[in-house]
């Protein structure tokens, strides 16, 4: 299926890997120009190169932490008229007891999980509704619809970027300018790896088995943890031309995990 985007331009922030590199991966199969950042230069070259290899597509890597300023302005300036915002970051940590949560812990988090995405969505959908086509998609957490302790510094800050992607929506869908949220819930990313295997070692088990631990505990009706790579695919679907008519929307992602009829 052709989604017509052969040509767009795309910013995805944070695309190095896990579910980021996924929807880099899944724009590039359909032609899309890509502009890809993350703060880890290393891995960030190495993602650019195989995928732009894979699929022909160009594929332009971008050295930045796009929860500053200046990592901001250093996108927009590879990127000044995108056609297509794609924004995820790695996840904060896993929390215990909330009331072991700083200040600190928040006001770190807040730059990178709400505020970035916001000044963002601000900066690049005038232009998209000048242009009159663009797309927007906010890859956040279940945590935001189905709040839980253990994920209550990744929850709330995307709960509140939903509900501002969502009043956004409504302001520009008259333009062709659609935004929408993807809510995942546990996938084999780069951090989950890197969390499972330290796990692993200090358990003295295995990676598979402390991933099994966790999907007994919570009962994932999958059975299993998703592929980063089946989220791209999603993304990719929000952001085609056969989606002119869907925007304010969250999709959860989490393999059955949550319960609601809606």
């Amino acid at each position: 299926m052709d989604l017509g985007i052969r040509g767009r331009r795309a910013i995805v922030n944070g695309g190095s890997a896990g579910m980021g590199r996924g929807s880099v991966l899944a724009l590039a199969q359909e032609g899309a120009e890509l502009y890809v950042s993350a703060r880890g230069e290393e891995r960030l070259l190495r993602t650019c190169e195989e995928i732009a290899l894979e699929t022909g597509a160009s594929v332009t890597p971008i050295v930045a932490d796009h929860s500053t300023d200046e990592g901001r302005e250093k996108i927009l300036a590879a990127c000044p008229e995108p056609d297509i915002l794609v924004g995820t970051c790695s996840p904060p940590p896993f929390t215990g007891d909330y009331k072991t949560v700083s200040n600190k812990d928040w006001l770190d988090n807040l730059e990178v999980t709400l505020l970035s995405p916001v000044q963002f969505m601000k900066a690049v959908i005038p232009g998209m509704v000048d242009r009159g086509w663009g797309r927007v998609v906010n890859i956040g957490t279940g945590a935001a619809k189905f709040p839980a302790q253990v994920r209550i510094l990744s929850g709330p800050p995307r709960a509140a970027l939903v509900n501002y992607s969502v009043a956004v929506a409504k302001a520009v869908a008259r333009h062709n300018v659609m935004v929408n949220n993807i809510l995942p819930g546990m996938h084999h990313t780069a951090s989950i790896h890197d969390s499972y295997t330290a796990l692993a070692a200090a358990n003295g088990t295995t990676y598979e088995q402390e991933i099994q631990k966790f999907i007994d505990e919570w009962k994932i009706p999958a059975n299993r943890f998703g592929d980063p790579d089946h989220v791209g695919a999603f993304v990719a679907l929000f952001c085609s031309e056969q989606s002119d008519f869907v925007t304010g929307q969250s999709l959860v992602i989490d393999g059955g995990l949550t319960n609601a009829t809606f």
